[in-house]
This record gives structure tokens, sequence and C-alpha cells, in this order.
């Protein structure tokens, strides 16, 4: 996975494709003041059901490919085997095996991992085309955004950050990027990366806030997600509605 293809290679669209935004804007859906969370200190092999002898369904690396950070997942539940082994249903990075949603889930071994929580959830609202920053529980900042184009569209769900990366000032989206755990539905994959959906700054991709001409990734004014990045680590939260 390239940096540059991963972060913005899907981001990209023609200001003629400038979709205003409308006037009514969709519920932002209630928030947990936290999100249990789960590091893992070795690489995980991700089964469908919490039992040693369930089907194989992933294997999750312990680093991310791009920034090499720690892979860190939301937790969704937990479970004890009949031999007393302890398992945690994850969240998890990339496809579904079952088609573009709904995004991956699976049981991973509590060994080798580390749990822990968040405060930060990030909301995507598609249609008033802005991103709302709660900690624990409340709105502390909402941005507005440029989204998905219509045949191109940011895909709604359930997500997280997998990496914060940090982009060189005269890259694509400079000057961060919080690669998500969302792909677009349209591109398989694009430019050599996965298709992967980020949240990034304006820098040599431009287009007006409050407007729909992206590929599918979310375009913050720099200033916004300075901030954003000074704060989102992976493992947050990011809903998308």
């Amino acid at each position: 996975m390239r940096l540059a293809s991963a972060v913005v290679g899907c981001l990209l669209a023609a200001p003629a494709c400038i979709q205003a935004a409308p006037a009514a804007a969709a519920v932002t859906p209630r928030i947990a003041a936290h999100q249990e969370t789960v590091a893992l200190l070795a690489a995980a092999t991700v089964r469908e059901a919490p039992a040693p002898d369930a089907k194989v369904v992933a294997q999750v690396r312990a680093s991310r490919p791009m920034t090499g950070a720690r892979t860190v997942l939301p937790l969704l539940g937990q479970s004890i085997d009949s031999t007393g082994g302890s398992w945690l249903n994850v969240r998890l990075p990339g496809r579904s095996l079952k088609g573009p949603t709904p995004p991956p889930t699976g049981w991973i071994s509590a060994a080798s991992t580390r749990t822990s929580a968040t405060d930060w959830h990030i909301v995507v609202n598609r249609r008033a085309r802005s991103v709302t920053v709660f900690s624990n529980g409340h709105q502390v900042r909402r941005y507005q955004a440029i989204v998905g184009k219509s045949s191109t569209p940011t895909p709604t769900g359930e997500f997280f950050v997998e990496e914060n990366v940090r982009l060189p000032g005269g890259r694509p989206g400079a000057p961060f990027a919080l690669a998500t755990s969302a792909r677009s539905k349209v591109f398989q994959e694009f430019e050599g990366g996965p298709g992967q959906i980020a949240l990034h700054g304006l820098t040599n991709v431009g287009g007006s806030l409050g407007t729909a001409v992206s590929h599918g990734c979310v375009r913050l004014a720099n200033r916004s997600i300075r901030w954003l990045a000074a704060r989102i680590k992976p493992g947050d939260p990011v809903t998308v509605v």
C-alpha cells in the first residue's frame, strides 16, 4: 500500500462536479461517552466465532502499513469459550468477505492484546457535508467538509481510524490524513491502493467546503485537520451517516 495512493488516491474529483449541500441534514446519531479498544501486541488470527476451532476469516498485522503504528481496533464484545479461553469481538480494517457492507468484524484471542478506551468519536454527515467531533459523548467541534460525489459516495457505516498520517507539505491532502477502515464501494483499488477512505486536508486537491466532489474521501480545511490530527489516534471510531 503506497502512502499517497492509499490515503488520497481515491479522493480527487474535478471542480466542475460540485454539488451544493441540501438544506435538510440527517440527524446526528447518539454518541456513547467511550469506546473500548484493543491494541494488538502480535499479529492476530481472526475467526468467525469465539472458539479455537472456528473458521479463520482474516489475519491482522500488529502494525499498520503506512506509519508502522500499532494496530488498534474497536472492541465490540467479549466471550469465554468452553476451555476458559478469552475472546474479543473486534471491528476489522479492510473489506468484508461478504461484500462492501456491513464493515467486517470477527473474533480474536485476548492473548497478546491490551485493552483501553477512547473518548473521541467522529461523525461524518454526507447530507450536511459536515464533520462533527465528540469527546466524552459531547460535541466539541463541527466543521464544513467536502464529501464524495453521487457516483463515488463516501460509504456509510461504523468505521474507525486505522492510521494518523502526517503528509509532506506538497503531497495531495496534506498536512494530515486520518486513514480509516472504510473502503470505497466503487473502487476496489485505486492507483495502487485499496480504495481506502480518509479524512484529509485541502493541499493540492482544493474544492469548496460544503460540497460533494471527491471520489469518496472527506476533505477538511487544513486548520481543521491539524486540530483533529493532534487529538485523534488509531482505533478512534468514525461514523458516516
